[in-house]
């Protein structure tokens, strides 16, 4: 009987050590999903290029003449209500005019020149005043009319609340086809949305003109802009 019991005894320690095993933890059964949105918002901000070319036998001529001409303009267009702020000096090249005849080397027959600026203002309405000013004041070269939206945040938030229920109804239908309800949210992202502004609107060279330029007619429209967003949902 003793011997029984001090083999009892020493057996307990042991057993004792023994460790239990912990319950499988069960990893969720999920979907992953993407969602678009769109914010439309209304521009607040325009931009444009104009420029003057002028041509002339020699280098000195041409300049001279593109600096007259392109200081008349950018002081009409600051007397129109462009600030210094706003009109910004975006190219000035000068090129060699040359005459090509078959076995001789190309002929200089004088130079162009040319002078731009690019006028960016937050104010839509003054847009056609102001390509009206420059066109008047000389201009004959005119590109990249563009309307802008500021500030996307704007339509930050109602375009991630329609970014993220077009992931859950996309989701849930997929779960449906699975013959699975669809349960929690469990990761949320935020993707980059295909914000993409719509081209330049080109306005043309213009040529010398015998009489008074008239206003020019110009839409702002809407701009649309996209958000994505990725949800990884559990399925039940």
């Amino acid at each position: 009987m003793k011997s029984f019991l001090l083999l009892l005894l020493s057996a307990a320690p042991i057993a004792a050590q023994i460790p239990t095993q912990a319950p499988r933890e069960t990893i969720p059964e999920t979907i992953s999903v993407t969602g678009t949105g769109h914010a439309t918002l209304t521009p607040d901000r325009f931009s444009f290029t104009a420029g003057v070319q002028t041509t002339a036998p020699t280098v000195e001529e041409a300049v001279n003449q593109n600096n007259d001409k392109m200081s008349a303009v950018i002081a009409a267009l600051k007397r129109a209500g462009a600030s210094d702020q706003e009109v910004r000096t975006s190219n000035f090249s000068i090129f060699p005019q040359q005459v090509y005849e078959q076995g001789k080397p190309p002929r200089v027959t004088g130079y162009q020149a040319n002078n731009s600026v690019t006028v960016t203002k937050s104010d839509v309405a003054a847009a056609s005043k102001l390509l009206q000013v420059a066109l008047s004041a000389g201009v004959n070269e005119m590109s990249a009319l563009s309307f802008e939206v500021s500030d996307p945040s704007r339509g930050r938030d109602q375009g991630l609340r329609a970014a993220y229920e077009d992931a859950r109804a996309k989701a849930a239908l997929l779960a449906q086809a699975a013959g699975r309800t669809l349960g929690r949210a469990m990761i949320i992202s935020e993707g980059t949305g295909a914000q993409m502004p719509p081209p330049p609107r080109p306005i043309g060279v213009m040529a010398a003109r015998a009489e008074a330029v008239s206003a020019v007619p110009v839409e702002s429209g809407s701009r649309e802009l996209s958000y994505i967003v990725s949800v990884v949902f559990e399925m039940r």
